[in-house]
């Protein structure tokens, strides 16, 4: 095996509290769906924090959900289940 085929190392530790980052329209059904799924793959108690903002024309939402996640799996669950709503424009 050459130093080629080993993955970096993740700067990410687990567990831990952990943003996730969703933009979307400024919809009701966006907000609800993105933590619907926070809640269904994590529990609403994993929840530490959400901040919102808008774009300055009121069209879109940026989520910011900290959250305490128990391993990469989980995150990357997260973001495809984001992903599969229809929702999502953009990902962090």
């Amino acid at each position: 095996m050459s130093d080629t085929d080993i993955p970096p190392p993740s700067l990410l530790e687990f567990p831990g509290a952990h943003p996730v980052k969703a933009m979307g329209r400024h919809t009701p059904e966006f907000r609800l769906r993105m933590l619907e799924v926070i809640h269904d793959e994590l529990g609403q108690e994993s929840i530490i924090d959400i901040q919102e903002r808008m774009s300055r024309d009121q069209s879109y939402i940026s989520l910011t959900i900290t959250v305490h996640i128990q391993s990469r799996e989980h995150l990357d669950r997260i973001y495809r289940q984001m992903h599969a709503t229809g929702l999502l424009i953009f990902a962090l």
